[in-house]
């Protein structure tokens, strides 16, 4: 499903981003799987920057899996963050919450609400992560082969060099980019200066990968608040109106499509006006992939990618989606960029993808 602002219905209500708080990353929280501490700080930091509070919500959805914290229904669990009482009107994506987001964007759009709160969290280091990720392909013929995320990566970074499509170069500047990025980030789980040639020599994690090409095992949380466009210029001056959203599947069955492109990403930037960007904000855990994500989006040189640092500086499950949704906003609500775009990924080798376009509201 998609939108935008050419295709928009008459008299709709058009939802934009007026608040963004994320967690520190860390490799690994004391806290609960069911997110309540790394969420309470965070869901008042939020509140802080925009004035509101609890009351002043119409709708709260969530992104996070039950899997992943090992217990059944630990969203509702999760709620406790925001008080049980008085009740409110909630809901949740066994997803990552980019596609909360979305949820709550649809009902600012009908007219249902003129606020939203979307928050998103994941305890990665509960579990092992790569066996976690991967039960999440098809359950009758790959999962009993387990193969795991860092593996069906490795997998696709190989295809792209054979066909040469990039070079473990290529890589290897993504990575010491995002890390210098990341210095300016005070929420960076990692970060520093490295030469692409240093980061050659690193030893090899699962070939052809080396450390700096995967994204870290991380714990965080986000949250960003939406308003409708009459009611946000009330809450921050400078409000980053979405204009256009899509997400699309591509086939879970990893040998019927080229994992070299993503189709789906293209599909979605192909419906969107993603040109004229300034910044774009992109959920690539592996380094080839954000290669892949810029052919995709047709990203030229003079657009900034992921200055926050992206997943690589810090990769909480469920809410690095929604953070990449945040950190392209807050460049548009601090006067940074004029147009943003962000996008965000869920299951192995970008089989879903979602993107968003966000511009300063006029």
């Amino acid at each position: 499903m998609s939108y935008s602002e050419t295709g928009s219905r008459g008299g709709a209500t058009r939802p934009a981003v007026v608040g963004f708080a994320q967690s520190d990353c860390v490799r690994r929280t004391q806290g609960t799987t069911n997110g309540v501490e790394m969420l309470v700080p965070t869901l008042a930091e939020a509140f802080e920057q925009t004035g509101l509070s609890k009351s002043d919500i119409g709708f709260w959805c969530s992104g996070s899996s039950d899997y992943l914290a090992g217990r059944a229904f630990s969203f509702i669990s999760a709620v406790d963050a925001i008080g049980a009482f008085p009740p409110i009107n909630e809901s949740h994506v066994e997803m990552d919450a980019a596609w909360a987001l979305y949820e709550a964007w649809v009902k600012i759009r009908t007219g249902e609400v003129d606020t939203a709160l979307v928050y998103g969290f994941g305890k990665s280091s509960a579990g092992t992560l790569r066996r976690v990720l991967s039960l999440q392909t098809d359950p009758y013929t790959v999962a009993p082969l387990w193969p795991d995320s860092i593996s069906i990566a490795a997998l696709q970074a190989r295809l792209g060099l054979e066909s040469g499509r990039w070079s473990e170069k290529d890589m290897a500047e993504v990575a010491a980019r995002s890390l210098a990025d990341a210095r300016d980030n005070p929420q960076a789980q990692r970060s520093g200066e490295a030469s692409v040639a240093d980061l050659l020599d690193a030893p090899l994690t699962a070939d052809p990968l080396r450390a700096h090409d995967i994204a870290p095992i991380t714990d965080g949380a986000s949250v960003v608040i939406l308003a409708a466009a009459d009611r946000a210029r009330d809450i921050v001056s400078r409000p980053a109106l979405i204009t256009g959203i899509e997400h699309r599947v591509d086939s879970p069955v990893l040998g019927a499509r080229d994992l070299t492109r993503s189709p789906s990403t293209e599909m979605a930037g192909a419906s969107l006006d993603v040109g004229d960007v300034d910044v774009a904000e992109l959920h690539a855990p592996f380094t080839h992939q954000e290669l892949i994500l810029r052919d995709a989006l047709g990203l030229g040189d003079g657009v900034r990618i992921s200055p926050s640092g992206g997943v690589l500086a810090g990769n909480p499950m469920f809410s690095a989606g929604l953070a990449r949704i945040g950190e392209a906003a807050r460049r548009v609500m601090a006067g940074d960029a004029d147009r943003a775009l962000a996008h965000a990924t869920s299951g192995p080798a970008l089989q879903q993808n979602l993107v968003a376009v966000m511009e300063a509201q006029s």
